[in-house]
């Protein structure tokens, strides 16, 4: 469910502090080191190779991360516009599993506007508001579809947050990572990605998702392992993505892309809590009540 590289973990020694006493010891770390994803387009001699982008990420499960991030970018829509995705070979041999190229399809001219622009792709990019929204109103895939009606049971959804933890690995190692979980509405976990950087987590998920055709997820819930962003909300709103709880609390333009785009948002989720944000109007939950007082 979760496979984590071989090098995502790295061993270091450290001294512990407890009162005025230290001790050497062992630690594990997650391993934080570059990506640059270049994408490879065009027909016969005229291909064209284009740098996309270059993301901090934690190694492993590369070409998941290469074909979601493209994916919620807007710049593909599907996964059979990609042909393949692999490792380029570098000068530097240290470096080799840092440059993922992905071969497009020789009929399909990539949307390049959305990776000239990409204004929405991290937190400090400059984003703002109102025009973002209507920015990814524009390229996502599943704006138009109608949603099913979906009930959730409060019960399920305080289960949830365990069983993330305890199918994590790299948290398990090293402390130091984020995770994205895909479950059913009865509580079954999907999927699982690991990352040090959450958007990356999120992007392994939804290509894993996309070359498993499950898109679009408007029958599970998606479970973030720390706090809901807008960068977030927006690539699991191209993802077709219903339902997002998160253990930590969602930013306000979170709230207000959420809100836009009808999605269920659940933040400070844990054993018998949990905030509603925005409630879609296809989404019960038929064991809650509301306290009069």
């Amino acid at each position: 469910m979760n496979q984590l590289d071989a090098f995502s973990t790295r061993q270091t020694i450290i001294r512990k502090v407890n009162g005025f006493t230290s001790s050497t010891f062992p630690d594990m770390l997650s391993v934080e080191e570059p990506l640059e994803i270049r994408i490879h387009y065009g027909t016969g001699a005229a291909r064209i190779q284009k740098r996309i982008a270059v993301t901090m990420r934690t190694p492993g499960c590369d070409a998941d991360l290469a074909l979601g991030f493209l994916f919620t970018e807007g710049i593909i829509t599907s996964a059979g516009q990609v042909t393949a995705i692999y490792h380029a070979d570098m000068e530097c041999a240290s470096q080799k599993e840092n440059i993922i190229q992905v071969e497009m399809a020789e009929a399909f001219m990539p949307n390049l506007m959305q990776a000239d622009r990409n204004f929405y792709t991290t937190s400090s990019c400059g984003v703002c508001g109102k025009g973002s929204i209507e920015s990814i109103r524009t390229v996502s895939p599943f704006q138009h579809l109608r949603k099913p009606p979906l009930e959730l049971d409060a019960g399920v959804l305080y289960t949830l947050p365990e069983k993330l933890r305890a199918a994590q690995s790299g948290f398990s190692a090293t402390g130091g990572i984020h995770a994205s979980g895909l479950f059913t509405p009865d509580g079954t976990l999907l999927l699982l990605k690991e990352d040090v950087g959450r958007h990356n987590a999120l992007d392994k998920l939804i290509g894993s998702a996309l070359n498993k055709q499950l898109l679009p997820l408007d029958q599970h819930i998606l479970l973030l392992s720390g706090r809901a962003s807008f960068e977030l909300i927006q690539k699991a709103a191209m993802a077709g993505i219903s339902v997002i709880a998160a253990i930590g609390a969602p930013s306000s333009l979170a709230v207000e892309l959420a809100t836009a785009f009808d999605i269920t948002l659940f933040g400070f989720l844990k054993q018998g809590r949990f905030n509603i944000y925005h409630l879609s109007h296809h989404i019960s939950i038929p064991a809650l009540y509301e306290d009069q007082n």
